[in-house]
């Protein structure tokens, strides 16, 4: 651990400060989450997942404690791989991770390349048994699968990072799907940066639909997405597994002009207020199979003299025009998810010069995020389940305590001047009591 010598401030001279204090940490919190760990089996079902090349005869660090320091160093907002160094004797991670000593940045960096495709096929087959797990506990009677694709920037030279016209810049371009009702992160999947939005999403989302219907046949399942992933392929998918779904259209001379029949331009009786209008038609583009439901929302904000159009194709047939529409905007939740990943858990820092390692470090972070965001939904009091995880980080996670041993047993004392203690002890109360199977 670093040292400094002992400083005396100026404003006070009788104020000294060192950072010496000997078994002290200031992220107590971790053990909050390492509680329910343990209650939802998160760290053993990743352990039972785990499989890795791993040649290492003798090793001082197993894979599976590797695993399990590198997403609560995320979980506490320690991304970089070389903040291991300051914490490798910090005693409440080391009590987490359940070893005399963390790894330091270098064998966490050659943890990542043992790592192949199989491996992270087995991680996200944990990641799916650990939903499954939290979805049979909520009861949930649907499951909203909302698409979307975001930008890694990247900086050097780094495997499979393109220009995108779109971002306007380098970087890798992932697709990304979270669950809108829950907002849990149901899978990722890394792409080089110059790939089309819907590049591969038939075959990126066919698995996750097809285990949910065999899994859980009883719960609905809906799909989401904008104009990007409005390609026949995933219709006709989802019409195959019973899925609904709603998805933006691109506006085109036929559809402006169908909604044009229903809405033209003309002077409105009242320009102080806004028009919108709902219809409902049938259409059929050239690459379809056969015709398809389509909605039209026809919009003339106040003072204008045009209508705007805003297209969205769909399967259901007992919802109206205006609640399809009002169901596809409730997807704008995802922006707010994805910003969630990348600014809380550093989702996008895609560092390392190997293309298949930043998928690795990719995928942790959504095993973070994930862990997190049940914690929030089945431990959190009423209110504050919505709490992004910089305020979960401010109030129970970066909280002091000092570690002292008595016997058999370890006594972590927390500041008696923390402000949000009462939240702290209730969260760990709730989770306690918890009981999944």
């Amino acid at each position: 651990m670093a040292t400094l010598s002992q400083t005396t401030l100026d404003f006070n001279r009788k104020i000294k400060l060192s950072n010496d204090g000997g078994s002290l940490s200031s992220d107590t919190g971790e053990f909050l989450f390492r509680e329910f760990d343990e209650k939802i089996g998160f760290s053993k079902t990743l352990e039972n997942h785990l499989k890795l090349d791993d040649p290492r005869a003798y090793y001082f660090h197993s894979n599976e404690n590797l695993l399990r320091q590198k997403i609560y160093q995320i979980i506490a907002g320690y991304f970089e791989d070389d903040a291991a160094d300051q914490l490798t004797s910090d005693p409440v991670f080391t009590h987490v991770i359940d070893t005399p000593a963390l790894a330091s940045q270098p064998s966490l960096s050659r943890f990542y390349t043992r790592f192949n495709q199989e491996s992270m096929d087995h991680l996200n087959q944990a990641n799916q048994e650990l939903r499954d797990k939290i979805h049979a506990f909520r009861k949930s009677q649907a499951i909203f699968i909302d698409l979307d694709s975001t930008h890694s920037d990247t900086y050097g030279d780094q495997e499979s990072s393109f220009f995108n016209a779109h971002y306007g810049t380098m970087g890798f371009h992932p697709l990304v799907a979270f669950d809108g009702a829950t907002g849990d992160f149901l899978k990722a999947k890394l792409r080089p940066g110059n790939v089309y939005t819907s590049n591969g999403v038939v075959e990126f989302v066919q698995p996750m639909i097809e285990h949910y219907n065999e899994t859980f046949p009883e719960t609905s399942l809906f799909l989401r997405g904008d104009s990007g992933f409005a390609v026949p392929a995933l219709y006709e998918l989802c019409e195959k597994e019973s899925v609904y779904y709603i998805i933006r259209l691109k506006s085109n001379a036929q559809l402006k002009s169908l909604a044009e029949e229903y809405h033209p331009a003309s002077v409105p009786e009242d320009v102080s207020k806004t028009e919108r209008y709902f219809e409902e038609t049938i259409y059929q583009a050239k690459s379809w199979s056969k015709p398809r439901k389509v909605i039209i929302q026809s919009v003339r904000p106040a003072g204008e003299l045009f209508f705007t159009h805003s297209f969205f194709v769909t399967n259901f047939e007992i919802a109206s025009p205006k609640d399809i529409v009002r169901a596809y905007q409730k997807r704008g939740t995802m922006e707010n998810y994805i910003k969630e990943a990348k600014n809380g858990f550093g989702f996008d820092r895609m560092n390392s010069h190997s293309y298949f390692v930043n998928e690795v470090k990719m995928m942790l972070a959504l095993l973070a995020y994930n862990v997190t965001n049940w914690l929030r939904a089945l431990c959190f009091p009423e209110g504050q389940k919505t709490m992004q995880i910089d305020t979960i980080r401010t109030r129970i996670i970066k909280v002091a305590s000092r570690l002292v041993k008595s016997g058999r047993s370890l006594y972590f004392k927390l500041s008696s001047s923390f402000v949000y203690q009462k939240f702290f002890w209730n969260v760990l109360r709730k989770i306690q009591k918890l009981q999944i199977e």
